[in-house]
C-alpha cells in the first residue's frame, strides 16, 4: 500500500463525518424530509439511531422538528433553493427523551444526476448551549436596560473633551431635558454649559487623571432652564486594551434637597429661630475671631442690649405681638450697624452686638445712640402705638478684656447698671462694675433682710390742688437706707424686687406703713387727705389683693376713702379682664384708684371707659418742656379733656417750674405733683404742709 492509498483510508469521507459533531444528512425535499443518508451523530443530537431516521423507518425528520418551527424552516429552505443559494437556520427539535433542543443547520441543494428527485444535504449541530447563553445575555441586557432607563440616579458616559456619549432618561430629566438624545445633542461643552463653576470640570478631570475615579464629587450645575441644583458624581475612567482612555462612565445623584436641609440645619445651629439673627454661640465664635484678628490701634466693642419693660408688651398684648416686636427690634438693630458688624439674640429680650475694627471708643457711643433712637421709635399694631426703650452696656477691647466670655460679662454688667440708672441709656463698663453681676445674689439677700432689719422707709410727696394751692393728697415713695447708711434709690432695686417676687412682701409693708402714717396724721388733728401707694403688676395679678387691703385697713383703722392705689397703665393692660374685676372690687370697698404714668402704655379709649378709676396721672415725660414742645402740650391738653369727659380727676406729675404750673392751671389740670410744690419728705416733715382741723 502506497502513501496515497493510506491517506485515502485515514481521511475517508466516513471518517471525517464521524469526527464532525452533530448530524450530516442527505434528504429528499418532500413533506417528510425523508432521509437518504444520516450520519451516526444523529443519536447524540436527536436520541434516534441513524437507521431509525433513514427513509422514515421509525420516525421522519419532519416529526423531529418542533411543530411550531416546521413551517418557518420549510419556507426558509425552499426560498434558498429557489434562489439557488445555501441556507442556514436555527430551530428547535424534539429529542427522543422529550427535551426540546435548539439546533443550527446549514445546507444546500444536491445534484441528483438523472433522477428527478430533489435532494438537499447539510450539517445539523446542537445549538442549545449557545441559545441559552444568548438568552442569558439578552436577559442581562434587558435588565441592564431596564435599570438604565428606570433608575432614579443619572447614568452617563462622557469624553475628556467635555461631551456626553450616552445618558439615561433620569439624567436627562435631572438636567431638564426631555430625552437622553436631546441632552447628548444639546450639551457640547460640559464645563461651561453645566457647571456653575467651570473649574469644577477641570478638577474632575484632574482627579480622574490621578486616581482613575471620582467619589462623591459634589458640584452645582445649571439645568436647561438655568435653574441651579446640587449633584454628586461617582465615576471611573474606562480604557481600552492598550491602556488608552476611551471615556468616563458613572452615576449622578441630585442632592439639592440634602444640601438645602444641611443649609437649614447649619442656619438653625448658628441663628435664632425667631429673629433670624445669629445665636449666642455663633456670636461668641465671631467675637473670638475678631479679638484674635484685631490690628494694633483698633478696637472691638460688645454692646449688650436689653429691651426695657418688654414683659409688659408680652403680658398686655400677648406673646404673638411680643414676638413680632422682637423681630422689629432685631431689624432696627441691624439697620444701625455697618457691614462688618454682627448682631445676635442672646435670649428673651436681650441682644448682643459686635462692633469690629473701631477707630475709637466714641464709635461705639455713636452706634449706641443710634440704637437708643431707633428702638424708641413707636410701632403701631392693632391701632396701638407701642413705645419701648432699651438699655445698653458696652465693653471695649483691649481696655476692658481680650477674650469673648469676659467681654460679654462686662457688657452685661454695664447694661445692668444702665437699667439701674433709669433705663433708655447706655453705660460703658468700668472696673467697679465687675462685681455687680457677681454680687447679684448678695443684692437679693440684702433685699430679703431689709424688711427684717427695718431698712426701708417712706417719704411722702404732696399733691396740690391747682385752684387753691392746698395739699389734697400725698404719695408714699419707697426708700432704702442700707446698713452702711447709704440711701439706695428705688431705680436700683425695684426691678430686682419684681424679678425675684420680693415686691410682694415689700409692697405689703409699704401699704401698711402708709396707712398707719395717714391714720396717725388724722389722729394728730390734721385734715384728712388720701395717701397714694404704688401697686406693681405682680401685686395686681394676685387674687388676694382686695383681701389684703381689707385686712390692712381694718388693722390700721384707716377709712378706705383715704387710701388710693396708683397702678401703671401697662400693669392694668397685662390682663384687662382681671384688672376690670379688681378695680370694681376696689371701688366697692371704697378705695380710690388712679392710672399712673398715663400715656406711656397701650390702653385704648374702650378700655379706659371700663376701668373703674378715679384719676389719671400724666407721666412726667409729657410735662417736661411743655411750654416749648408743641407735641407734649398737645398730648397733655388731650389727656385733660379726655379725663374730664370721662369724669376723672387729672394729676400732672413732675412739675418743676412756675411756667409749667401756670400752663397746666390755664388748661384745667386739677392737681399737680413735683419739685415745684414739694419734694418727697419724711412723714414728720410733711406735717408742716398739712392743714390742722379747726
Amino acid at each position: 500500500m502506497d502513501h496515497t492509498d493510506r491517506a485515502e483510508l485515514i481521511c475517508s469521507p466516513e471518517t471525517l463525518i464521524k469526527a464532525l459533531p452533530g448530524l450530516v444528512y442527505c434528504a429528499r425535499v418532500d413533506r417528510h424530509w425523508t432521509m437518504e443518508y444520516v450520519s451516526e451523530g444523529s443519536l447524540d443530537l436527536t436520541g434516534y439511531h441513524a437507521h431509525e431516521l433513514l427513509r422514515n423507518n421509525l420516525i421522519s425528520f419532519e416529526d423531529v422538528i418542533h411543530p411550531e418551527d416546521r413551517e418557518t424552516l420549510r419556507d426558509e429552505i425552499m426560498l434558498a433553493l429557489h434562489q439557488g443559494r445555501r441556507y442556514a437556520a436555527e430551530y428547535r427539535i424534539l429529542h427522543r427523551s422529550g427535551d426540546i433542543r435548539w439546533v443550527s443547520e446549514r445546507g444546500a441543494a444536491l445534484a441528483s444526476g438523472e433522477s428527478s428527485m430533489q435532494l438537499v444535504a447539510g450539517h445539523i449541530q446542537d445549538a442549545t448551549a449557545q441559545k441559552q447563553a444568548e438568552a442569558t445575555y439578552k436577559e442581562a441586557e434587558r435588565r441592564y436596560r431596564s435599570i438604565f432607563d428606570n433608575v432614579i440616579e443619572g447614568i452617563f458616559q462622557s469624553t475628556p473633551d467635555n461631551r456626553f456619549v450616552t445618558a439615561n432618561p433620569a439624567l436627562a430629566h435631572m438636567y431638564g431635558y426631555d430625552s437622553p438624545e436631546e441632552l447628548v445633542h444639546s450639551v457640547n461643552s460640559i464645563d461651561s454649559q453645566l457647571y456653575v463653576d467651570p473649574q469644577r470640570r477641570a478638577y474632575f478631570l484632574e482627579i480622574m487623571e490621578r486616581d482613575g475615579l471620582v467619589i462623591n464629587f459634589e458640584s452645582q450645575i445649571y439645568r436647561r432652564d438655568r435653574s441651579v441644583i446640587w449633584i454628586s458624581e461617582n465615576a471611573r475612567a474606562v480604557k481600552d486594551a492598550n491602556g488608552e482612555l476611551r471615556f468616563f462612565e458613572g452615576t449622578v445623584e441630585d442632592i439639592t434637597k440634602r444640601k438645602l436641609q444641611e443649609a437649614v440645619a447649619q442656619f438653625q445651629a448658628t441663628h435664632d429661630s425667631l429673629t433670624g439673627l445669629l445665636n449666642r454661640n455663633a456670636l461668641s465664635r465671631r467675637l473670638e475671631a475678631a479679638l484674635t484678628a484685631r490690628p494694633p490701634n483698633r478696637f472691638v466693642a460688645v454692646l449688650y442690649v436689653d429691651v426695657d419693660q418688654f414683659k409688659y408688651v408680652n403680658d398686655s398684648l400677648g406673646h404673638l405681638v411680643g414676638d413680632q416686636y422682637l423681630r422689629i427690634v432685631a431689624s432696627r438693630l441691624c439697620s444701625c450697624l455697618r457691614e462688618c458688624d454682627s448682631v445676635a439674640r442672646q435670649g428673651g429680650d436681650e441682644f448682643v452686638l459686635l462692633l469690629d475694627d473701631l477707630a475709637s471708643h466714641e464709635d461705639a457711643s455713636f452706634t449706641a445712640q443710634r440704637i437708643l433712637t431707633g428702638v424708641a421709635q413707636p410701632w403701631r399694631i392693632n391701632d396701638i402705638d407701642i413705645h419701648v426703650t432699651c438699655s445698653i452696656g458696652i465693653s471695649v477691647a483691649p481696655s476692658d478684656a481680650n477674650d469673648a466670655d469676659t467681654m460679654l460679662r462686662h457688657a452685661d454688667a454695664a447694661m445692668f447698671r444702665a437699667k439701674a440708672l433709669g433705663r433708655n441709656n447706655y453705660r460703658y463698663f468700668t472696673a467697679n462694675l465687675s462685681n455687680d453681676r457677681a454680687g447679684r445674689l448678695d443684692w437679693i439677700n440684702r433685699l430679703r433682710n431689709a424688711l427684717a432689719k427695718d431698712e426701708f422707709l417712706l417719704h411722702y410727696q404732696p399733691k396740690v390742688e391747682v385752684l387753691t394751692g392746698r395739699v389734697v393728697g400725698v404719695e408714699a415713695l419707697l426708700r432704702w437706707r442700707a446698713s452702711d447708711g447709704s440711701l439706695i434709690p428705688p431705680g436700683d432695686f425695684i426691678s430686682l424686687a419684681e424679678e425675684t417676687g420680693l415686691i410682694v412682701p415689700i409692697g405689703d409693708w409699704v401699704l401698711r406703713k402708709a396707712c398707719l402714717a395717714n391714720r396717725a396724721w388724722q389722729a394728730a388733728g390734721y385734715h384728712p387727705v388720701p395717701v397714694s401707694v404704688n401697686i406693681s403688676a405682680i401685686q395686681l395679678e394676685r387674687a388676694d389683693l382686695v383681701d389684703k387691703l381689707t385686712e390692712v385697713l381694718t388693722e390700721t383703722g384707716l377709712p378706705p376713702q383715704y387710701l388710693e392705689l396708683e397702678i401703671t397703665e401697662s400693669a392694668l393692660m397685662s390682663d384687662v379682664s382681671q384688672s376690670i374685676a379688681t378695680l370694681e372690687r376696689l371701688r366697692a370697698l371704697g378705695v380710690r384708684s388712679s392710672i399712673d404714668d398715663f400715656g406711656t402704655g397701650y390702653s385704648s379709649l374702650s378700655h379706659l371707659k371700663r376701668f373703674a378709676v378715679d384719676t389719671l396721672k400724666i407721666d412726667r415725660s409729657f410735662i417736661s418742656n411743655i411750654t416749648t414742645d408743641r407735641d407734649n402740650a398737645g398730648i397733655v391738653q388731650a389727656v385733660i379733656s379726655l379725663a374730664h369727659t370721662l369724669g376723672l380727676m387729672v394729676v400732672a406729675e413732675g412739675v418743676e417750674t412756675a411756667d409749667e404750673y401756670r400752663y397746666l392751671s390755664a388748661r384745667g389740670c386739677d392737681q399737680i405733683q413735683g419739685y415745684f410744690t414739694g419734694r418727697p419728705v419724711p412723714a414728720k416733715e410733711l406735717l408742716t404742709r398739712l392743714r390742722p382741723l379747726r
